[in-house]
């Protein structure tokens, strides 16, 4: 399954802000804080991973016109047409 456009957009914006935290947070731990640095990596790696794997209240709607849709609308079997 594709993110399609809008899953892609919102993507790239997560990655604006999510590259620069990664870059300071590698750069940190390679300077010798591996607290700061590993946890600024961490951030950044939930930043953009979270919003896949967690229903937002912007999904809700969806999901929901998606089942009602889905019980509505029924496609005719090939050996009805």
């Amino acid at each position: 399954m594709g993110l399609g456009i809008w899953g892609t957009i919102q993507l790239a914006a997560t990655l604006v802000f999510a590259i620069p935290v990664g870059i300071f947070g590698l750069n940190t731990l390679l300077a010798g804080q591996q607290v700061l640095g590993g946890g600024l990596l961490a951030v950044a790696v939930l930043m953009v991973a979270l919003p896949h794997y967690l229903t937002t209240p912007g999904d809700i709607p969806a999901t929901i016109a998606e089942k009602v849709v889905g019980k509505a609308v029924t496609v005719p079997d090939d050996d009805e047409t």
